[in-house]
């Protein structure tokens, strides 16, 4: 987010009625920058740049203090809600930790062996530190020009993730996230939220989808179908040419500077709405009886669930290169299984899950 001398975002938001006039203002935030404003591109470059030439004007553009204590309220908003869904009496157990040389912090917390939730974390980390070769050269590659392929650059990150794995077969697993990351005096906001179903129940489907485009609407009348197909793409596992669930939305590397909206505040709606988006489906199938096949098939999507994370997700992978291990590994669902060729039965409701994550559907 960005703004002129001695205004912070939200005010200059405020004082601008207009996508134009908000570029204007962030090129005017420095003098020696030659900032152009006819596409989103050349805004968010021109923008980046002049923070860069002026780190007390960056530190205003995106009040990271604020987010952090948005994240940290958010987290125990989300402890509370899901211990009293789950109903068992099991409380999540809380882990702070620290990382060297004040370079961050995180708090992990788990729920194992609830009646709803099998296992079930909601996580904060919160990141500083250098950028190595490897994943300045990961995010390099997606377009942040701003970023050294060499690496080397000091980097800030903000982040609240969250997965549900549910005891109940016919509870779709849950996982979501928001996030903010800052280098070389830009910053850009991710997330998203999707559900991975062991069945299919096409009204869960529907309803999922039609919460978060209701969210969307509130920006852009475009951005649902965006991050829709984002999320669907994102969510792919090759080596099975299937994907991972029936999704939902995801965003990465999203900059005020180049967006018609507030992305900050679009940020923050989506994790205000994780639970909200999930809580009736979840309490609508936890009371329907399951076989013992039932559970023995969400056991092997669970493998699934695990070979897209550990194989292709980029949040696994960069918080394994130098991350704490036991806070990123906590995703896993608490039970798996693998075998050999498995096929689903023709005209079953585990063919008609398959096929519909070998090619998405349209759900609103």
């Amino acid at each position: 987010m960005i703004g002129g001398t001695g205004a912070t975002i939200k005010q200059a938001a405020k004082m601008q009625s207009s996508l134009l006039q908000r570029r204007g203002a962030a090129c005017r935030a420095s003098s020696s920058s030659k900032c152009q404003v006819r596409t989103a591109r050349s805004s968010r470059t021109a923008v980046c740049r002049a923070a860069a030439s002026a780190p007390a004007q960056a530190a205003a553009a995106v009040d990271a203090a604020a987010f952090e204590t948005f994240l940290l309220d958010t987290q125990k908003q989300i402890l509370a809600e899901a211990e009293k869904l789950d109903g068992s009496g099991q409380k999540f157990v809380t882990d702070r930790w620290e990382r060297p040389n004040d370079t961050g912090y995180g708090i992990t917390c788990v729920l194992e062996g609830g009646d709803l939730l099998e296992k079930a974390a909601a996580n904060i980390s919160i990141i500083r530190g250098t950028l190595s070769a490897q994943r300045a050269q990961a995010m390099s590659s997606r377009g942040r020009s701003q970023i050294d392929p060499a690496g080397g650059q000091p980097y800030s990150a903000a982040a609240l993730s969250l997965v549900f794995h549910a005891a109940h077969p016919l509870v779709p697993t849950l996982r979501a996230d928001v996030r903010l990351f800052q280098v070389a005096g830009c910053s850009w906001f991710g997330g998203g939220c999707d559900l991975t179903p062991s069945y299919l129940f096409e009204d869960d489907a529907a309803e999922f989808h039609g919460y978060w485009k209701d969210v969307c609407d509130k920006y852009s009348p475009g951005l649902y179908a965006e991050h829709k197909a984002w999320c669907d793409k994102y969510f792919y596992i090759p080596a099975r040419k299937e994907h991972r669930g029936i999704g939902g939305l995801f965003f990465d590397d999203l900059d005020a500077a180049g967006a018609a909206f507030d992305v900050q505040a679009y940020t923050e709606d989506v994790a205000r709405g994780i639970l909200p988006s999930w809580t009736a489906i979840a309490q609508r199938r936890r009371t329907q009886q399951f076989t013992e096949a039932q559970r023995n098939w969400q056991l092997l999507r669970r493998g699934r669930y695990l070979e897209f994370n550990l194989l292709y997700d980029r949040g696994v992978k960069f918080g394994l290169d130098g991350g704490r291990v036991e806070s990123i590994m906590v995703s896993a669902p608490p039970l798996i299984a693998w075998k050999y060729n498995v096929v689903p039965e023709q005209g079953s409701d585990e063919e008609r899950l398959v096929k519909v994550l070998q090619q998405p559907r349209e759900w609103v």
